[in-house]
């Protein structure tokens, strides 16, 4: 099947249902990366910025960010509570997930004013950036979470109405969120593979050879940036390893926040 990065953060999160996928299947290539995956506040909001965010959480305030637990949309929340954490030490429960379901249901509890920030997408939610500011939608971007390189490589007219060069203004290192003492984090919404453990070899020797040969062409890419998306092609073996290691690396700041 065909999945994200919530295939591991799920069970990183512990969520029922979830298995290792490096233990349990056979992980195969990368294709795509979605560089879409954003944080929103209401556009009459107090908080301009993430490090308003940060800073009001370190201050006592309680902030709600509305999240679909356990994956992608949460990893943007743990990664704003480890950057209160390291800048605020024990004023990180201050900042307190809203769980809640779809995008839908994110956006929702921004229109109510039960969120004071929320996990969505460029392509979900760039529309009502657009609103007039005494309009009940309206919403500001204040990150987006992937890497600089990654938006960089997206069309100049971005998506609907927002420039790639608007875009940038929410990636690292115009928005800090940092990891550690020494870096900021980042993180791409990356498709790929999965094959059940008693798939064949050959079958997934065969499908990177295919993907190798779709790319080489050249036409997926322009597919894939007008609804941008970002091709992103790692055979099988590199793949393993590269989002092994992405796995390793947010396994230790989700286990940090647990101590």
């Amino acid at each position: 099947m065909v999945f994200h990065d919530h295939a591991y953060l799920g069970n990183l999160y512990e969520q029922k249902g979830f298995d290792n996928i490096f233990e349990k299947y056979t992980v195969g290539p990368t294709f795509a990366i979605n560089p879409g995956n954003a944080y929103l506040v209401a556009k009459n909001s107090p908080y301009k910025s993430v490090q308003d965010v940060i800073d009001a959480a370190g201050s006592g305030k309680t902030l709600r960010v509305a999240i679909q637990p356990g994956g992608v949309s949460e990893i943007g929340y743990t990664a704003l509570k480890n950057a209160v954490r390291l800048q605020y030490p024990g004023m990180e429960d201050n900042l307190a997930p809203l769980n809640t379901g779809s995008q839908s249901d994110k956006n929702q509890a921004m229109f109510d004013g039960l969120a004071d920030v929320i996990n969505g997408s460029v392509q979900a939610n760039e529309q009502y950036t657009r609103l007039p500011a005494d309009d009940q939608k309206a919403m500001r971007f204040v990150w987006l979470t992937a890497r600089e390189g990654t938006v960089k490589q997206a069309n100049p007219e971005g998506m609907g109405g927002t420039s790639r060069d608007d875009l940038m203004k929410f990636v690292a290192p115009m928005v800090n969120v940092p990891m550690d003492e020494s870096q900021n984090f980042t993180f791409d919404k990356e498709f790929f593979f999965i094959y059940n453990k008693e798939t064949d070899p050959k079958i997934i020797a065969a499908m990177d050879v295919a993907l190798e040969e779709i790319f080489k062409e050249g036409k997926v890419q322009e597919t894939m940036k007008k609804s941008f998306f970002i091709p992103d092609f790692l055979p099988s073996n590199e793949a393993r390893d590269y989002l092994k290691n992405k796995n390793d690396q947010y396994a230790t700041i989700i286990k940090a926040l647990k101590k």
